[in-house]
């Protein structure tokens, strides 16, 4: 058996790589580097960093991610999804705390592709999926009205319902020009697409807003429109590389907001090459992405960059332009190194209510309204637990929404398991030829004395107390009980505790227990765990008419 699991889709594609491939990855790497521009800039200043550690970000960890990854079209690098775990780790932790939190993610992604977690993780339930996602794009929207209109706010609280009341308390302050950036920005970037799908709406308003500032500042006199450059210092060199200093104190301080990226990193990533693989009609290697994406939060934060993933945005330009190989990832990374050396000191220029419109976007972009609605249609169990993901996401933060969410798809998921086991009493005769020895078609009757039980589905924890109170409503007490499980696919430690005690009970009361039917698989779970000690070899039967045959036998 295979232990490890580790094949970048970068070597297999090489094998019959060719230059028409090329020139396709080319041209997709080139505008993905490009529309990846702006993003990265507002989210790391969303994030509460500087706009050219989003462009690191975007550079060392999507090159690393398109390098190592396990899908063929992957663009790695800065999301929405991180900027309010990311801000929130900066206001308790700072920068260094923030740098320690993503290497540990990054260690904790690559142990979850070691551990072959990667299809486990494609399974988190949806409504858990849409909640926190809309939640996040809830609270993006929230953090960008100051830049958006230009308010005069000093500080603005941290809590989600505190912001919204001192924005309207504070709207009067509003200022005209940032707010008719900002509104122009997000015109622009909704109408581009109906006139160019290659050029992204967000490189156009940032360009032409720019320059609309500029000229409204040189010729109008209007100074009030705040920049980039008014509020950071724009650099374009590249940091030398820092191992921040860890204490054991630090690391376990951090590990729940370390373990939130980790998770929401992976489920982004894998998310958005499943969605990937539907489009090309592929199939990615999960853990090999995981381990991947590990590896670029490790990389990342040591040239002081942020937490990133797979962006689904980016992944779909990459394809709509013609990537299908990783290639196209590595150009894009190797597109913005250049833009950064060369072009970021213009940065400074950008209108932050210009920025604070791309992100309005991204965040209706990411809310999936219409997903959250016809989730409301489902079943309560389902409407339950995308409300309440949603609700702490947007109250609370992510740490909080991301674990009592997957605390309650556990729950869930133990009930419905639950449900699929049953177990029932065979009363008078056994008319089931599917489990009689080939040959022998007739009734089997159930002999003075003898209670049969059948288990159907896993004998798990949550499954464990069922055959308990069945046989507590018969109340009887026969010779002989027999435990049909041949539909029983496997059985766990409780599983195994629970029948164990009744066979000790049963012991106890002078009855004895016979098992038929019992699958290799639960035969060695039932021995490495010694329980054939408690009820001997000789009552562990292949077939039902065997069983019942010993149960005659016991009998007399």
């Amino acid at each position: 058996m295979k232990t490890f699991d580790f094949k970048p889709q970068l070597f297999t594609t090489l094998k019959s790589y060719n230059k028409k491939t090329f020139m396709s990855d080319l041209m997709a790497g080139v505008i993905v580097g490009i529309v990846a521009l702006p993003l990265a800039i507002a989210f790391g200043i969303a994030s509460g960093v500087t706009p050219e550690k989003g462009i690191i970000t975007a550079i060392v960890a999507g090159f690393i991610i398109s390098l190592l990854g396990g899908s063929k079209v992957q663009i790695g690098g800065p999301t929405g999804a991180f900027i309010i775990i990311i801000y929130g780790i900066i206001q308790k932790y700072g920068l260094e705390g923030l740098t320690i939190a993503t290497i540990m993610a990054g260690v904790f992604l690559i142990l979850f592709g070691l551990l072959k977690l990667g299809t486990i993780i494609k399974y988190i339930p949806y409504p858990i999926v849409v909640g926190f996602t809309s939640g996040i794009a809830v609270t993006i929207f929230t953090t960008q009205i100051k830049d958006l209109f230009g308010l005069s706010i000093d500080s603005v609280p941290s809590d989600f319902i505190d912001k919204w009341i001192c924005y309207i308390s504070n709207f009067s302050t509003a200022d005209i020009w940032c707010s008719i950036v900002g509104i122009v920005s997000v015109v622009i970037i909704a109408i581009t697409p109906k006139f160019s799908k290659k050029i992204p709406g967000s490189l156009v308003a940032i360009i032409v807003m720019t320059i609309a500032a500029l000229l409204l500042k040189q010729y109008c006199g209007i100074t009030s429109i705040e920049t980039i450059g008014d509020r950071f210092n724009v650099s374009n060199e590249i940091p030398n590389m820092q191992v921040p200093a860890m204490t054991w104190e630090t690391i376990k301080s951090l590990v729940p907001p370390a373990l939130t990226i980790a998770v929401l990193g992976a489920i982004e990533s894998l998310l958005s090459a499943t969605v990937a693989d539907g489009v090309i009609g592929d199939h990615h290697n999960s853990n090999t992405e995981l381990i991947a994406q590990g590896v670029a939060n490790l990389a990342s934060p040591l040239f002081g960059g942020i937490p990133a993933t797979g962006a689904i945005a980016r992944t779909m330009t990459n394809i709509n332009n013609g990537g299908r190989t990783p290639i196209a990832g590595i150009i894009h990374a190797v597109v913005l190194l250049l833009i950064f050396l060369f072009f970021m000191p213009l940065a400074k220029y950008i209108p932050m209510a210009c920025l604070a419109g791309v992100l309005v976007i991204v965040s209706y972009g990411m809310c999936g309204w219409r997903s959250f609605v016809a989730l409301m249609k489902n079943p309560k169990s389902d409407v339950t637990v995308l409300l309440i993901t949603f609700f702490l996401t947007i109250i609370f933060d992510l740490t909080v929404a991301i674990e009592v969410g997957l605390i309650i798809a556990c729950l869930l998921f133990m009930k419905r398991m639950s449900e699929t086991t049953d177990v029932k009493v065979i009363m008078d005769e056994i008319n089931e030829e599917s489990d009689i020895v080939k040959g022998n078609l007739e009734h089997l009757t159930i002999p003075q004395g003898v209670e049969v039980y059948e288990i159907n589905g896993p004998y798990f924890f949550g499954a464990g107390n069922k055959f308990e109170e069945i046989m507590a409503a018969f109340g009887d007490r026969p010779k002989v009980r027999i435990i049909r499980m041949r539909k029983v696919p496997f059985v766990d430690s409780t599983g195994i505790h629970n029948l164990s005690n009744l066979c000790i009970m049963s012991k106890n009361e002078g009855i004895q227990i016979v098992l038929s039917g019992v699958s290799e698989k639960v035969h060695l779970q039932l021995e490495k765990a010694k329980f054939y000690d408690l009820i001997g070899k000789e009552n562990i039967c292949s077939h039902i008419n065997l069983a019942l045959e010993r149960a005659k036998e016991i009998i007399k």
